[in-house]
């Protein structure tokens, strides 16, 4: 079963690297060095438990690097090379030991909820766009609180659910897929639900990682090919992300992060309270306020 799912992930690995190459050499375009080190520290961090999602997004916002409305797409494909080394070393490594059912049911519907949510958020008016946002920068923030405090759920020592909570789980999935086009991350909702299920958290660890790759793939290919991304920053975050995971994973062990994740909570936290502002001043106007950055055609 694992062979079975990382087959299709491989697929869409070579699906989303021929997109993405063929309109990076189509319109020229160059990796922004300030994407390539933003890259490297939020997906280094981020295979160490911190998460990208929120520092990225909050670190767009303060340099306008693009526009509120195309922050979640620049993210999602961008981050979506990292996060499939991330999926193969968690599947290789624990993917076996997780009941097989679970595991491909929630990577299916995450995938199936990508896709659903790639069309809403490229036609959601921006102030809806930065008003979800927002409101993930707030619960990112909370996740970390949580971590620090050691308030999360522990959970338990399953490795598979009854019918009922994995049909919940599979459910939950989808609308985590639809999210993730909004910049919402799937891994601290996901680390929160499987710990209130009783999963052993290390088993979470493939089921988000690999629906986030198979599901980033599918949707950053719409993404690319509907055209309102900036490839310099994409090509940015993935040429500084993918070696930053690695090393995270396979050499850095352990390390500290509970500083840092103090840190960036109150970079959070700020950047959540400018886009809201945003957001209720673009909803009022009807045009967004703020990042005006071009994007390249």
């Amino acid at each position: 079963m694992l062979i079975a799912l990382l087959v299709p992930l491989v697929l869409a690995v070579l699906l989303f690297s021929f997109v993405l190459v063929r309109s990076a050499v189509r319109q020229r375009a160059l990796p922004k060095l300030e994407a390539i080190i933003v890259g490297a520290i939020v997906c280094f961090f981020d295979a160490l438990g911190i998460g990208s999602f929120a520092p990225t997004a909050a670190w767009l916002k303060f340099r306008r690097l693009v526009p509120d409305g195309l922050i979640p797409q620049n993210m999602l494909v961008g981050l979506t090379p990292p996060s499939i080394a991330e999926a193969i070393i968690f599947l290789v490594l624990l993917g076996g030991l997780v009941d097989a059912p679970l595991l491909v049911g929630c990577v299916l519907a995450l995938l199936l909820g990508g896709l659903v949510g790639v069309p809403l958020v490229t036609r959601a008016r921006v102030w809806v766009v930065q008003l979800v946002v927002a409101i993930a920068l707030v619960i990112a923030a909370v996740a970390y609180a949580m971590t620090n405090l050691h308030l999360f759920p522990g959970g338990g020592t399953a490795s598979s659910l009854p019918l009922s909570l994995m049909i919940i789980a599979i459910a939950a999935n989808f609308a985590f897929g639809i999210l993730v086009n909004f910049g919402v991350g799937n891994f601290a909702p996901s680390l929160v639900m499987f710990g209130l299920m009783g999963l052993d958290p290390r088993y979470a660890f493939p089921i988000m990682a690999g629906g986030a790759a198979l599901m980033g793939a599918a949707a950053s290919t719409r993404h690319i090919q509907i055209g309102k991304i900036d490839l310099r920053i994409v090509l940015g975050l993935a040429i500084g992300g993918i070696p930053a995971v690695l090393v995270a994973a396979l050499i850095v062990k352990s390390m500290p992060v509970e500083t840092l994740r103090w840190l960036v909570i109150i970079v959070v936290l700020y950047a959540a309270t400018v886009m809201f502002r945003a957001a209720l001043l673009g909803r009022r106007e009807h045009h967004p306020e703020g990042a005006t950055a071009p994007v390249l055609e």
